[in-house]
């Protein structure tokens, strides 16, 4: 499985694995990825970020493989600035959000197309989610006006408010897409069966990789599928029960401790040179 490092995909979620708290790659980690792919391997990012809230991370991080981006919705070539794949919600999806913000007047929301993010409920705690991804210029707009091609909607929700917006949606029993918890504060809307692990399946097909040995990383239930499509999957020390039962590996290492330069470490141990 390991016979080769150029047949090595490292692909890991952002938020809560490759980046801690402070939302600032660490250096043992950097210093670790960037040996790895002088060594030949692949490595990659798979996060539920829009390409505006990961564009800020390219320049300190480099990639050697398409990314995935929207919690699954798209795989995205950033060399050449291409989508590889993509999928997006129905456009009926429109009729599900305008019902639970009607209904729902707590929650902020956020929807993610290719051009940029479209806002059409503001919330203090949405106001934060953009500028913790900074998101420098969304489109502030009623639903009616966003256009077509929706990647997923994000619902910001304050955590002691989260069962019930979750206990409201499983009572209205919206037919058509799937609902995801993504961080404790983020409940999102994905096309249905679309996940970071049908991607990362898709990624194999796509990108011509069949014969490679795919290590995936993450922290929290939207990682889980990732984790088990995965050869090996690996999870850090702060991932939730859920991921943890679903990991090959659960690191002694959290992501404020530098988790993924663990998981290189990992691999460089099992490589057979």
């Amino acid at each position: 499985m390991f016979e080769d490092i150029t047949k090595v995909l490292l692909i890991t979620d952002m938020d809560g694995t490759f980046l801690p708290s402070s939302k600032i790659p660490g250096q043992k980690t950097l210093d670790a990825v960037n040996r790895f792919q002088r060594s030949g391997g692949r490595f990659s990012i798979a996060t539920g970020r829009s390409l505006q809230a990961s564009q800020q991370y390219f320049d300190s991080i480099s990639v050697n493989c398409p990314i995935i981006m929207c919690n699954g919705g798209m795989i995205y070539d950033i060399n050449s600035k291409k989508q590889l794949y993509d999928v997006y919600v129905p456009r009926e999806t429109k009729d599900v959000v305008r019902q639970i913000l009607a209904d729902n007047d707590y929650v902020g929301c956020e929807v993610l197309r290719l051009d940029n993010v479209y806002v059409p409920q503001l919330t203090p705690l949405e106001q934060r989610h953009l500028e913790i991804c900074k998101v420098s210029d969304p489109v502030l707009c009623g639903i009616d006006s966003i256009p077509d091609d929706w990647y997923k909607v994000l619902f910001a929700v304050e955590p002691e408010r989260m069962d019930e917006l979750i206990s409201y949606v499983n009572e209205q029993g919206f037919d058509g897409v799937d609902f995801v918890r993504s961080a404790n504060e983020y409940y999102e809307i994905l096309p249905q069966n679309i996940s970071k692990g049908y991607a990362l399946k898709m990624m194999r097909e796509v990108c011509g990789m069949q014969d490679f040995t795919f290590v995936s990383v993450g922290d929290y239930n939207n990682d889980i599928e990732m984790i088990i499509e995965a050869d090996v999957g690996i999870c850090p020390s702060n991932a939730t029960d859920e991921v943890k039962k679903a990991a090959d590996v659960v690191l002694e290492r959290s992501c404020e401790q530098d988790a993924v330069a663990a998981v290189v470490e990992m691999i460089f141990d099992k490589v057979k040179y």
